[in-house]
């Protein structure tokens, strides 16, 4: 069988749809689909990490700064290659049509292996834990059938296994809400549709009552005395640039000492994660209402509405909890954000404004940020792997959407199964950390098939240009790629066994593109 070709032209690129996918998003629809899935539970929690690495009050502002610059570039650079290619697929098709279709399906490969189905997996498990707040019974230790315990195997700078395979009633929670979102996503854009703006719009409330709170009633002396101090000197201690912060080579390896811009680069492991998945209403692209549009516009109020958030939300802690603390405080003021019980700095900031009660209201936030967060991964992730098997690269059967919605209804059933796999696995958590910088690897790439498609297709239609194209395109690489660099160096755990999960997906390809013919129709 022929391997799918590059092909020629962005016209000629067209995914075939049989039937034809329903244009059902608007713009603010789609908006509400690029923070829907944006904001999960990260912001609530990657605080105490960013806290603890870089040691300073203004880095770890400066760390969503500099996630903030990245993710807005990211989405004014996708907006034109949305513009030019409306289709179902979104990252995937531009990936194909600049770089060639092995990078297409290398990115679609990691993406349904781990990026999204994990993704929706610890979304999911985080939602049955923070259930446990309400009701005890649903929890991690709560075991309905403990099938083993894998011990942790070292390997070079990772250690692998160290998990629970099993299904207890935190795990069990999660499946349930998975082909829950799947089944209701296959009814069609619209039911999912709703859903995510319901719930967008709830989160979306509920971070805006934390910034508030944080910002105005919650702030305490203690901690502003101790994150800012007078004149600010509290505030820029650790920031200058002769400062020198310790960094853990590996996982039990060498202290070494790093200067700033290594540090800033070490702790976009938490912060872009949790910014990450803005790029999912590009996967849904044959749905959306005018997308040449719609797709530009809502990926930079989408983005810029979130990380904006985030900023202030970081702010808000600071002006809440010391920075510093005790790990054994009796208190979450004590304790402060770098030793937040279980990291969780949203609910230590919310225990010191509201004490008891503080505990129940981040819990109540936190379920339903997740359930809008796994419903916009769940309705997103399932249009790539339709536009993969409609190139011959997936299973036949993913590749056809329902007669009645019109629905990669297959691709859903796909996506919850693999998803509930890696649920009782106990595993996703740890592939999560493997995939986050080839996550930035591929972004890298696409926004380098942006310089590669101005030069092979100069006179094609862009409704949109990327703003501040060529120089902000050419900041992303840069920036993103001093981050790869610095992770390869200093945080071999997160980046050696990313690009391993990627590379396995070459063989998977050679076998697809051999054995599949890609469909075509006029």
């Amino acid at each position: 069988m022929a391997t799918p070709k590059l092909t020629s032209d962005v016209s000629a690129a067209a995914i075939p749809v049989a039937p034809k996918m329903v244009q059902t998003l608007g713009l603010f629809s789609s908006t509400a689909l690029v923070a829907g899935s944006m904001i999960g539970s990260g912001i609530f929690l990657v605080d105490a990490e960013i806290a603890r690495t870089a040691n300073s009050p203004a880095l770890v502002l400066g760390a969503w700064v500099v996630t903030g610059i990245l993710t807005v570039i990211g989405a004014l650079s996708y907006g034109e290659l949305a513009a030019m290619m409306p289709k179902a697929g979104g990252q995937y098709v531009y990936l194909r049509e600049s770089l060639g279709p092995l990078w297409g399906f290398l990115y679609g490969w990691t993406l349904f292996l781990v990026i999204q189905t994990g993704t929706i997996a610890a979304v999911c498990v985080a939602f049955g834990k923070f259930l446990g707040v309400f009701f005890p019974s649903i929890s991690t230790t709560h075991w309905l059938w403990h099938i083993a315990h894998v011990p942790p195997i070292k390997i070079g700078p990772m250690v692998l296994g160290n998990m629970e395979i099993g299904v207890n009633t935190a795990n069990l929670t999660g499946i349930v809400i998975v082909f829950f979102l799947a089944f209701v996503n296959m009814f069609g854009l619209k039911l999912g549709a709703l859903i995510q703006n319901v719930f967008t719009s709830a989160k979306a409330l509920s971070l805006a009552a934390l910034v508030l709170l944080t910002l105005t009633v919650g702030r305490n002396a203690t901690a502003m005395a101790a994150n800012f101090g007078d004149g600010l000197g509290e505030f820029w201690k650790n920031a200058g640039w002769g400062a020198m912060h310790p960094v853990q080579v590996g996982i039990g390896g060498p202290i070494v000492f790093v200067n700033l811009l290594v540090i800033l680069a070490v702790v976009q492991v938490g912060s872009l994660f949790s910014a990450d998945a803005w790029n999912n209403i590009t996967f849904t692209a044959g749905e959306v209402k005018n997308p040449r549009r719609n797709i530009p516009l809502s990926l930079i109020m989408g983005t810029g509405f979130v990380v904006t958030v985030y900023f202030l939300a970081t702010l808000g802690y600071l002006m809440v909890l010391p920075m510093h603390g005790d790990p054994h405080g009796a208190t979450a003021l004590a304790r402060g954000m770098q030793f937040a019980s279980e990291d969780r700095v949203g609910t230590a900031a919310l225990e010191v404004i509201f004490h008891s009660g503080g505990a129940y209201l981040m819990a109540a936030a936190i379920l339903v940020s997740t359930f809008g967060c796994a419903n916009g991964l769940s309705l997103a992730g399932a249009r790539v792997y339709y536009a993969m098997s409609q190139d011959g690269l997936f299973f036949k059967s993913v590749g056809k959407l329902s007669e009645k919605y019109k629905t990669p209804s297959a691709g859903l059933f796909v996506q919850a199964c693999w998803t509930a796999l890696l649920c009782v696995s106990g595993s996703y958590s740890q592939l999560l950390d493997y995939i986050i910088f080839a996550v930035l690897v591929f972004y890298i790439l696409t926004i380098l098939g942006l310089f590669v498609l101005r030069v092979k297709q100069p006179n094609t239609n862009r409704p949109y240009k990327a703003l501040g194209y060529p120089v902000l395109p050419a900041l992303y690489i840069v920036m993103a790629s001093w981050i790869c660099i610095v992770l390869l160096r200093y945080k071999p755990q997160y980046t050696w066994p990313g690009l391993v999960l990627v590379l396995l997906g070459i063989p998977v390809y050679l076998f697809w593109s051999r054995r599949s013919q890609p469909r075509t129709q006029e």
